[in-house]
């Protein structure tokens, strides 16, 4: 224990270890307490100190025994004892990850707060699939984006801005609105031809690909049984990738059980 607490808040990366940072690294081993989400890997968390008191404050989709609330007031009260907090995040904090909410939250009462970036899942995919997010004449830009809203609202996204064929399309934690997102950009305008790259679990062992259209996708995740988390690519980018089909896919997963 030390005498002023602190807050580490640790990107964790995609799944597999080695894509971890130094500085992650360095700052998950100084911790007193590892708080950590579901989406860390069984590897990472191990890789905690072995005094370390661990909590865990996983969520998954409609199941989130630990609230938002109240991590942030374990996070508060651990570091208020003068402990160093690890709080533990898989891919980055700072995309889609809520790590400014509870960064807002501990500065507001003192607490001090440092940040070790993570690759975030986007990146992840990209370099286990070798397909590129930006491509000298498929791709001039790329837009990260949510497919889930808090609470299960509608989502509400500017489907015209979206809809860019010379722009890749990054969807996280889209599994359950799929169908509803290649909606929305088929409505305006973006072919129904155009490829999409779903990956469950990327970098980690039990990663999966799925090669479709925008005008199959939510059929073939369904036939494919995609879980999350599942990241989705969409764009001309996935034309560089050579194709799993779904039916192998599919074959796949019946021999799993």
């Amino acid at each position: 224990m030390h005498d002023a607490g602190k807050v580490h808040l640790i990107g964790a990366g995609p799944g597999d270890p080695e894509l971890m940072t130094c500085r992650a690294v360095r700052m998950l081993q100084e911790a007193d307490v590892v708080v950590y989400d579901k989406l860390v890997s069984p590897e990472i968390v191990a890789m905690a100190p072995a005094g370390a008191r661990m909590i865990p404050v996983g969520k998954s989709p409609k199941c989130h025994p630990v609230p938002q609330d109240e991590i942030n007031d374990i996070l508060l009260n651990e570091a208020r004892k003068g402990h160093v907090v690890a709080r533990l995040k898989g891919g980055d904090p700072m995309i889609f990850g809520r790590g400014s909410e509870e960064a807002a939250y501990l500065m507001a009462y003192g607490v001090v707060v440092d940040y070790a970036p993570g690759i975030t899942a986007a990146q992840g995919a990209s370099c286990a699939t070798g397909v590129p997010l930006t491509h000298r004449g498929l791709a001039t830009s790329v837009q990260y984006v949510t497919g889930h809203r808090q609470a299960d609202k509608v989502l509400d996204l500017d489907w015209k801005r979206l809809a860019d064929p010379d722009c890749t399309l990054v969807i996280y934690m889209g599994v359950a609105n799929i169908g509803q997102i290649a909606m929305g950009l088929m409505t305006e305008n973006l072919p129904g031809s155009t490829p999409v790259l779903a990956v469950g679990r990327a970098t980690t062992p039990d990663e999966r690909r799925l090669v479709s259209r925008l005008d199959r996708i939510a059929a073939d995740v369904r036939a494919a049984a995609l879980t999350a988390p599942t990241l989705f690519i969409i764009g001309k980018v996935v034309s560089l990738y050579a194709e799993q089909p779904v039916a192998e896919l599919v074959e796949q997963v019946k021999a799993h059980g």
